[in-house]
């Protein structure tokens, strides 16, 4: 069942959604539904999400194919780059030779020097030893298909598609010859051999059953479309959007590259903030398509602090490893951690409130100091306790507390008073 989830921003409704579908091992995309627009206008149209989908859905799929034939392709490009490096003398008697008698030529016997030099060379290979020598290799120029001639079709993506296509045939990619060296040319023969040993038709058939079946798609920004008043003319992006999605999302077919695709079990997560318009300003019709209704409250203080020190690339690892690098060795203590996570909230409260995301201004502000004089640092090891976090960002909490923006006062009342500059009245 359909989701919609409401919430204010950098509470965590995208991260959800993705974590679900990495928990699921689900083909997931998200996309903004204030970037579409109705059927007929410029603009994307809604059905090109699902196509985004699929394309997910197939590069997923084919990393996982890649995955299972990697030994292989790695035993072939080896083999491959060998003969680049040790090329095979040329055989003495040419193939297709028969004798008097009718019978085929036997084949020439194996040369044991070449063998014991292209097995030396082998060794080499895997020791790392010919990392610094060069090879000549035949790779495909991707600059064969004018794409530029065709990048601007703006909400036509079926229709670039098919021209990329069909320019595709009509000016296959030539090959060129390019001196690279050992590590990068064996990249790229692997590549090229896990290519061969993909079949590309069970991958677009187990992509397209694995977005039909478990697809998901995040339409964030939802109540930027929710039509809060009527205006004059055709409201393309807002209620026509709505109009749009209410086949996709119900259940229908979508024309892809890659076939037919069915939208009708596919998972639609809509989120947003909801801070003008509701809910229930969505047209009637798309209010019912979404049955789940859930309302996330805003993070607290020991949500930063979780948030802080438990993900395994937590914000404080990320500055540890970043500042390591400089030979700054950082030491967060409990009550800095704590200090950081309630300045967070406290500047939320006074300002926007904007989440999660009000950690990373934070952070920068706390060690900004540390970041740019880390090289010339005599005392290599750094404690960030409560203390330093109050001196690092009391400038942060004291904006908060000055009040209201210039041009905005505080009236003899409780009530606040605006002053209107240049503003007459008749």
């Amino acid at each position: 069942k359909n989701i919609i989830m409401i919430g204010p921003t950098g509470v965590g409704k995208t991260e959800i959604s993705r974590r679900l579908a990495k928990l699921a091992q689900a083909p997931f995309i998200k996309v903004e539904a204030s970037k579409f627009t109705e059927v007929g206008y410029v603009g994307r149209d809604c059905e090109s999400m699902v196509r985004d989908l699929v394309e997910q859905a197939v590069t997923m799929v084919k990393t996982e194919y890649a995955g299972r034939v990697q030994k292989k392709a790695e035993a072939q490009a080896e083999e491959r780059l060998l003969d680049l490096l040790v090329p095979p003398p040329p055989p003495k008697t040419p193939p297709g030779i028969y004798d008097q008698a009718g019978y085929e030529a036997p084949p020439p016997p194996v040369n044991e020097s070449y063998e014991a030099t292209r097995s030396k060379f082998r060794l080499l290979l895997r020791e790392g030893k010919l990392d610094t020598r060069s090879v000549e290799l035949e790779v495909k120029d991707k600059a064969g298909v004018p794409i530029g001639v065709i990048s601007n079709l703006g909400g036509m993506e079926q229709i670039q598609d098919q021209l990329q296509e069909m320019l595709g045939g009509m000016f296959p990619g030539k090959k060129k010859r390019r001196l690279v060296k050992v590590p990068e040319a064996l990249e790229l023969l692997v590549q090229e051999e896990a290519q061969k040993l993909i079949d590309m038709e069970a991958v677009v058939k187990e992509a397209v059953a694995k977005t039909e079946q478990n697809g998901i798609i995040f339409l964030d920004e939802i109540d930027k479309i929710a039509g809060r008043e009527r205006t004059m003319g055709p409201d393309v992006s807002r209620e026509g959007v709505q109009r749009d999605l209410l086949p996709i999302v119900e259940g229908s077919t979508i024309t892809t590259k890659y076939g037919p695709v069915k939208t009708d079990h596919i998972l639609f997560i809509a989120a947003g903030a909801f801070h003008v318009a509701k809910p229930s300003d969505l047209i009637p019709e798309l209010q019912g398509r979404f049955p789940i209704r859930v309302e996330l409250e805003p993070l607290t203080k020991n949500d930063f602090i979780r948030i802080l020190t438990e993900p395994q690339n937590a914000l404080l690892k990320q500055y540890r490893a970043l500042l390591e690098t400089e030979g700054v060795t950082l030491d967060f203590t409990r009550e800095g951690t704590e200090e950081i996570a309630a300045t967070a909230v406290q500047v939320n409260e006074q300002s926007e409130n904007i989440g999660a995301r009000r950690l990373f201004t934070i952070m920068e502000r706390l060690l900004e100091e540390i970041s740019f004089e880390a090289p010339e640092l005599t005392e290599k090891k750094l404690t960030i306790d409560a203390q330093a976090v109050k001196d690092r960002l009391k400038d942060i909490v004291n904006a908060g507390r000055e009040g209201p923006p210039e041009g905005h006062r505080q009236g003899p009342g409780s009530e606040p008073v605006y002053l209107v500059i240049g503003a007459t009245y008749g």
